[in-house]
């Protein structure tokens, strides 16, 4: 909703959004496919107005809309974020910075996160997960293995940027794909809800 308020605002085109697949992109991705589907010459200064535009929409719109966060999430989180041995906690996410922030902080998820990669950063969602696995290891751990990290999704392409670090993925069908659909796109794992796995079990995966 607030992309397609964004690209009215923006450039008076209401209907930017319609034909764009948003599973598991990255909001630059969408972007720069909006502007190769209208001929429009997507410079560096055009993204940032854009972002800017999109963000103020999404402040506006999101308590508006009826939404919660999925289930098992916070508790999920807030068990990890309060472990004696707390694991490092990345995001990991398609969307700009400031429209995660938004989105998070409105359903009080914005916390615990050490380290972050973002849809602003890259178009590629790869590189993102590439992205994020260096700057942990460059605040973080050092010594942080491929083999360590674990990738929590709900789409394939969740899964495609796991594999392409040498990640594991758990991929959790609460989005468009059942279990079957993840299990096929090659998923280490996969749940029904992150209420279906205990913190413990997460930590053995």
């Amino acid at each position: 909703m607030a992309f397609g308020r964004a690209f009215d605002t923006l450039f008076n085109l209401p209907d930017g959004a319609q034909s764009l697949d948003f599973a598991g992109r990255t909001d630059r991705s969408l972007l720069q496919e909006f502007f190769q589907n209208h001929g429009i010459d997507g410079t560096p200064d055009l993204e940032e107005a854009f972002f800017d535009i999109y963000s103020h929409w999404l402040g506006e719109l999101l308590p508006q809309v009826e939404g919660a966060a999925l289930p098992g999430v916070r508790d999920l989180l807030d068990t990890l974020i309060d472990m004696d041995e707390a694991p490092h906690l990345g995001l990991l996410t398609g969307n700009a910075r400031l429209a995660a922030e938004i989105k998070l902080r409105h359903f009080d998820l914005w916390k615990g996160f050490k380290i972050g990669s973002f849809g602003d950063d890259h178009h590629c969602r790869n590189e993102l997960a590439r992205k994020a696995m260096l700057r942990s290891r460059a605040m973080l751990d050092p010594s942080l293995e491929e083999a360590e990290i674990l990738v929590i999704g709900d789409t394939p392409r969740d899964v495609a940027c796991a594999h392409s670090i040498g990640a594991k993925s758990l991929a959790v069908a609460t989005g468009s794909f059942n279990q079957s659909a993840l299990e096929e796109a090659g998923a280490s794992h996969t749940v029904q809800t992150l209420a279906d796995i205990a913190p413990d079990a997460l930590m053995c995966l």
